[in-house]
């Protein structure tokens, strides 16, 4: 019997002190994303996190080396993203210059923009996962493949 993990990739893309996210507003209220998504077949990892950067930000970049891996285990973690379980590899970024972040043409449903966030102000916006510790080790320290696992991240308490 096979077990199906979704194998996920994204950009950690990081200039001037700000990250490049994604923004959304939907039944769980205003949030973010790093650019990320689904690996395709006939597809590596560093090719999806390219795709995703395109696809979300409309951006091209350059893929560098790995940042971290999030692990969404669903029953380890009570089931809070659904049922699906997915390993997410997140590559540092670097944007291509000539290529400027904006709302794509068709935006996922939901995505209601590209933003920049201040390094600063990581903590005071709801991103998920909710790995904004986990990105500010890593810009600090550059220590490449921290493994990260939802369950273990602190849960956002909304009303």
């Amino acid at each position: 019997m096979s077990y199906p993990i979704r194998v996920r990739a994204g950009a950690l893309i990081i200039e001037n002190d700000a990250i490049l996210l994604i923004e959304f507003d939907d039944e769980n209220g205003l949030h973010y994303n790093l650019p990320a998504g689904g690996v395709e077949p006939h597809e590596s990892v560093k090719e999806a996190a390219k795709r995703e950067a395109k696809e979300e930000a409309s951006i091209d970049v350059k893929v560098g080396p790995l940042a971290f891996v999030y692990e969404y285990a669903p029953h380890l973690a009570d089931y809070r993203y659904g049922e699906k379980h997915s390993l997410g590899l997140m590559f540092e970024c670097t944007r291509d210059k000539n290529t400027e972040p904006s709302l794509p043409d068709r935006p996922d449903s939901n995505q209601t923009g590209v933003k920049w966030v201040s390094l600063s102000e990581l903590d005071s916006i709801v991103l998920y996962p909710k790995v904004q510790k986990h990105i500010l080790a890593y810009v600090e320290s550059k220590k490449q493949g921290s493994y990260i696992e939802e369950q273990d991240l602190e849960e956002y308490h909304l009303i």
